[in-house]
């Protein structure tokens, strides 16, 4: 089954300086592992091909059962120096939660109100 990835997890976005960081953490730990096969490097960096001009890196978070993208050469200079009106990157996560992933057979949505 394809559902959106925003009904597997949740993402929380950041910056420092000209690199933009979005935290991707599955509502459920069993959600993990077939997330992070689909969720990878090259996944993000077609989503946000033309807006990161630098490379993208992946970091495993295995305790707390999360995944960082780290882009560098993103925010067009950083908060101080762009004119971008999210400077912050604050809105990527947003743009991620998009990205439509293959849920396993028998998976079942976190939100029980949501409909497939």
């Amino acid at each position: 089954m394809q559902v959106p990835l925003r009904e597997v997890a949740f993402t929380r976005s950041g910056d420092k300086g000209d690199t933009s960081n979005i935290g991707v953490v599955p509502y459920r730990p069993s959600d993990w592992d077939w997330l992070k096969e689909q969720l990878t490097v090259d996944r993000v960096k077609h989503v946000f091909d033309g807006l990161v001009q630098g490379r993208i890196c992946r970091y495993e978070l295995p305790g707390i059962r999360a995944l960082n993208f780290v882009m560098e050469r993103a925010l067009s200079g950083g908060v101080s120096r762009s004119l971008n009106l999210d400077a912050h990157g604050k809105a990527w996560g947003n743009l991620l939660l998009s990205v439509v992933v293959e849920a396993p057979d028998g998976w079942e949505p976190y939100w029980p109100l949501v409909d497939h």
